[in-house]
């Protein structure tokens, strides 16, 4: 199945599950020095938050790799994933030592997991494929229940307006083939749903979260791609540091494709 053959799909769960076969999400984030931004970012503000003993449930865990990585410095994690592929990737990696239990299912859908559960939440991926509004409040509200009440959640999203240079970087007549209305300069929410940086921030106030940071989560490292993977390590340290400095500047946060969001309920 194609993403054209997707497109003529309704139900999102499948969308998800099929989307999941055709894109490889286990190499998304380990693939290069560029890809690796994005994790390496975000593990560097989950592990502000990280206390002795803290619990973690990664919803929308993908293949693992938040998971795994926090599972292996000792916390207990419990993960929920969606898609048949990311769960055999993620199983093929879990170690007898860690203390993680992985779930099957939606995030819509969290009966699994008690009220007030867990010091740290991560739903960094089911709102880049929830169409409807109240799919994504009760996603939300999902993520606020299970949550300590002195817990942070993490939130991700997909920048609307940072795609269209990304596209065109791979693409160079996007502008004239690319999949957006030429009247609004909107994205077509699939197979991935867009949200600007006010949108998102929006979206996420008016759902009832106190905002402790908002991080551009991976900066232009996609679109500075080739320049990144050939720096040596020395090089690529410097970046770093750079990316660490400006990605909570209001000025550069719609200049990343992907937005990490931390709250408090």
């Amino acid at each position: 199945m194609d993403i054209e053959e997707l497109r003529k799909k309704k139900e999102d769960t499948h969308l998800v599950n099929e989307l999941y076969r055709i894109f490889n999400e286990d190499a998304r984030l380990s693939r290069s020095k560029s890809a690796r931004v994005e994790f390496l970012t975000t593990v560097r503000y989950i592990e502000k938050y990280l206390k002795p003993g803290a619990v973690i449930l990664d919803i929308g865990a993908g293949a693992g790799a938040y998971s795994l990585y926090l599972a292996g410095l000792g916390y207990r994690v419990d993960a929920l994933e969606l898609a048949d592929r990311n769960i055999e990737f993620f199983q093929s990696k879990m170690q007898k030592n860690m203390d993680i239990r992985l779930f099957q299912g939606n995030a819509l859908d969290l009966s699994a997991f008690d009220d007030d559960s867990y010091d740290i939440v991560l739903l960094m991926g089911p709102l880049y494929h929830l169409r409807q509004a109240s799919d994504r409040k009760k996603a939300m509200d999902e993520a606020k229940r299970v949550c300590k009440k002195d817990g942070v959640i993490f939130f991700t999203f997909i920048n609307h307006d940072m795609v269209f240079l990304t596209e065109l970087m791979y693409n160079p007549r996007y502008f004239k083939t690319g999949d957006y209305n030429r009247e609004t300069m909107r994205l077509s929410d699939f197979p991935f749903v867009f949200f600007t940086v006010d949108e998102s921030k929006r979206m996420l106030l008016e759902n009832g979260i106190t905002l402790l940071h908002a991080v551009a989560q991976d900066g232009a490292s996609e679109l500075m791609e080739e320049r990144i993977d050939a720096m040596d390590d020395d090089e690529y340290a410097q970046y770093l540091k750079y990316h660490a400095m400006i990605c909570e500047k209001p000025e550069f946060l719609g200049m990343s494709n992907h937005l990490l969001y931390i709250g408090r309920k």
